[in-house]
C-alpha cells in the first residue's frame, strides 16, 4: 500500500525532487576550509589547511557530480522538463559568469579611460611594458577560436548519430583548451610586468587569470564530457551535460575575444606602437 502511494505521488508532476544529499553541506565546509586556509597562507600560517579544503571540494564535485550521471542516465529521472530546467539553471549562471567579468572591465576601463595623477595620467603607465597583441595573445586567440569549432562539431555529431564524430570534436576541445593554459602560462613566466606593483599589473592579472581559471574548469567539464560520450551516455535526445560544457565554452570564447581587443590590443596600442 505505502509502495502504491509512493508511487501516485511519484507521478503527479513531471519534477524531479532530489533524493537527501550530505554533498552541498559538506561542499559548503570544504569551500569555508579552502577560503579560510588561503587568508591563513597568505598571512605566513603554512597551505596545510588550504591544500585539504581544496581536495575535499575536488572530492565533493567528483561524488556530486557522479549522483547526477546516475539520476540521468540509469535512474532516468531527467525527462524533458527537468532538462529544461537545467537549461534555464546554466543559462542563468552563465549570465551571473557575465556580470563577475564585467566588474574586471569595469576596473580595466576606469582606470584606462581615466589615469591619475599616481601613474602620470598615461595609460598603461610608462613603466610598464605590455605584451605585443599580435604574438602569443593572438596564438591563443586562434586556438581557442578553433576550440569553439570542434565542440561545435561534437554537438553537431551527437545531434546526426556520430559517436566518433563526437568524440573527436570532443578530444580536440580538450586538447586545444589545455595548449591554451600552456601558452597563458608560458606567457605570465615571460611578463615584463609579472612581479611589479600598480594597477595595470592587479588589473591585467585578475581579468586574464581569471579567465585562464575558467579555460581549465571548462576543459575539465569537457573532458568529463569526453568520458562519458566513450561510455555512450550521451544520446541525441539526452545530452544536457554536453549542452551546459559547450554553452559555458563558447562563454569562456566571447569572454576571451573582449579581453584580446580591450586588454592586449587597445589597452596596450599606445605602448606597443612607441
Amino acid at each position: 500500500m505505502a509502495a502504491e502511494t509512493h508511487a501516485e505521488a511519484e507521478h503527479k508532476h513531471p519534477y524531479h525532487l532530489v533524493d537527501p544529499s550530505p554533498w552541498p553541506i559538506l561542499g559548503a565546509i570544504s569551500v569555508g576550509a579552502l577560503a579560510a586556509g588561503g587568508v591563513l597562507w597568505m598571512h605566513g600560517h603554512g597551505p596545510w589547511l588550504m591544500v585539504v579544503g581544496f581536495l575535499f571540494v575536488i572530492a565533493c564535485m567528483v561524488v556530486w557530480w557522479r549522483d547526477v550521471i546516475r539520476e540521468a542516465v540509469y535512474e532516468g529521472h531527467h525527462n524533458e522538463i527537468v532538462q529544461i530546467g537545467l537549461r534555464y539553471g546554466m543559462a542563468l549562471f552563465i549570465a551571473s559568469e557575465v556580470m563577475f567579468f564585467a566588474a574586471f572591465f569595469w576596473a580595466f576601463f576606469s582606470n584606462a579611460l581615466f589615469p591619475s595623477a599616481e601613474i602620470g595620467h598615461v595609460w598603461p603607465p610608462k613603466t610598464i611594458h605590455p605584451f605585443d597583441p599580435f604574438h602569443l595573445p593572438f596564438l591563443n586567440t586562434l586556438i581557442l577560436l578553433l576550440s569553439g569549432t570542434t565542440v561545435t562539431w561534437a554537438h553537431h555529431s551527437l545531434l546526426h548519430g556520430d559517436r566518433k564524430g563526437l568524440i573527436q570534436g570532443l578530444a580536440c576541445t580538450v586538447g586545444l583548451g589545455l595548449s591554451f593554459t600552456c601558452v597563458q602560462a608560458y606567457e605570465y613566466s615571460h611578463a615584463a610586468f609579472a612581479f611589479k606593483d600598480g594597477i595595470y599589473p592587479s588589473t591585467f592579472f585578475m581579468a586574464t587569470g581569471f579567465h585562464g581559471f575558467h579555460v581549465i574548469i571548462g576543459s575539465t567539464f569537457l573532458l568529463v564530457c569526453l568520458l562519458r560520450a566513450i561510455k555512450g551516455q550521451f544520446t541525441p535526445t539526452h545530452h544536457v551535460g554536453l549542452e551546459a560544457a559547450a554553452w559555458y565554452w563558447h562563454f569562456v570564447d566571447v569572454v576571451w575575444l573582449f579581453l584580446f581587443v580591450c586588454v592586449y590590443w587597445w589597452g596596450a596600442g599606445s605602448a606597443v606602437a612607441e
